[in-house]
């Protein structure tokens, strides 16, 4: 059943991957790592229509045991190249929709709050605003920290004049953590030339995560650490398939 009212979400899955093959589709706690964020997408109580935009057959077969709507998506749009934005374009213009929202999801991001979609499109609607983007504390990389060395000599370069020596003391700073973005339609299709971020609008919104409450998965080492997450919380029945 589709609900107008609530925002359209699109997973974005694309097929193949330099950093870790056919990631979308590793099996990751007992299940495709896709399952993980459309059960999530499911879940939500703000996403009223679900969609999976992929360029890959197998990935199409795991949207359709949900009976989640899937889009075919080009070859141009499947290159690690391609951007996000104009996937998910593609993805809305394929099917008669007119939801104002839409939530856009990662599917390698099988690792996210239960809230978190819910928390972005709430903040969306209720600060009446062109984009929402999950972000985490960054921790102990704090750009505060960070040096250039010279590839030559060695000499360390400082990227700031940090007069900061206590990790307390340091300004809060945040990093992007892949789990969700709220983005209102309009905005998804506003194309400025020479701004590749224009999809997200002049009034950009957060919601903060925690560290480790979002994984998005790159590597063979992301890919453990989640596992023994969700296994975890298998185990202490704080999560559990929707379908």
């Amino acid at each position: 059943m589709i609900d107008q009212d609530g925002a359209l979400g699109v997973i974005l899955a694309r097929a193949g991957s330099k950093g870790l093959p056919n990631k979308n589709s590793v099996k990751i706690a007992g299940k495709p790592m896709l399952a993980w964020t459309i059960e999530h997408a499911l879940a939500s109580t703000q996403i009223g229509r679900v969609l999976v935009t992929t360029d890959g057959e197998a990935l199409a077969q795991i949207a359709g045991k949900y009976d989640v709507e899937v889009v075919r998506r080009p070859a141009e749009l499947a290159t690690d190249t391609a951007t996000v934005d104009a996937a998910a374009r593609h993805a809305v213009n394929q099917v008669v929709d007119t939801h104002e929202n839409v939530c856009l999801l990662y599917g390698n991001v099988p690792v996210r709050p239960a809230d978190l979609s819910d928390r972005a499109i709430d903040m969306l609607r209720q600060a009446n605003t062109d984009s929402v983007q999950s972000v985490c504390p960054v921790g102990k990389n704090h750009p505060y920290w960070m040096k250039t060395v010279d590839p030559e000599t060695g000499q360390l370069g400082m990227l700031h004049d940090n007069q900061v020596y206590r990790r307390q003391e340091l300004p809060p700073v945040y990093m992007l953590d892949g789990g969700v973005i709220a983005v209102k339609r309009s905005s998804l299709f506003c194309l400025i030339e020479g701004q590749p971020h224009a999809f997200l609008g002049s009034d950009r919104r957060a919601v903060v995560t925690e560290p480790g409450e979002v994984v998005d998965i790159d590597t063979q080492e992301d890919l453990k650490a989640a596992e023994a997450l969700l296994e975890q919380r298998l185990q202490d029945g704080a999560i559990r398939a929707v379908g």
